[in-house]
């Protein structure tokens, strides 16, 4: 019999990871792999969004439409939108790190001690890669 594979498994429609299951079972990674790419899919189309706003703005500043209230206004839209576009790209980031540990066996478990981070935290913040105490111990150094 061949090995199910994560990616293309099906889930039932309501299926949500239980503590019961063995942790980070084919079910569990099809369930985040199928969030994760979800995720992907939503920031890859805002990008091409933001795209099309820096173009359109581009092109109605050279056509010199609008006053100086208008331009001033789609300047700071566009900065905005460029803001958001590097958040994205950072989440992006975080996506693509993520779906690459679920490549390589390591999703769900912290880049630092190698512990399960546990099946809470990653139902809750599927792009964790420390144990909620590593976290809170990182932060605290931080400052």
């Amino acid at each position: 019999m061949a090995k199910q594979n994560y990616k293309t498994l099906e889930l039932p429609a309501k299926y949500v990871p239980k503590k019961s299951e063995p942790y980070m079972c084919i079910e569990q990674k099809a369930y985040f792999y199928q969030i994760l790419m979800a995720q992907k899919q939503e920031i890859t189309q805002g990008n091409s969004d933001v795209l099309k706003t820096v173009r359109n703005a581009d092109a109605n500043e050279t056509a010199g439409v609008g006053d100086d209230t208008d331009n001033a206004s789609q300047e700071q839209a566009l900065t905005l939108n460029l803001r958001m576009s590097e958040r994205d790209s950072n989440l992006l980031k975080k996506v693509n790190a993520a779906l690459e540990r679920l490549e390589n066996g390591t999703f769900g478990y912290s880049v630092i001690s190698n512990e399960e981070i546990g099946l809470s935290r990653m139902l809750a913040r599927p792009l964790a890669t420390m144990t909620v105490e590593e976290q809170e111990e990182y932060e605290a150094n931080k400052q």
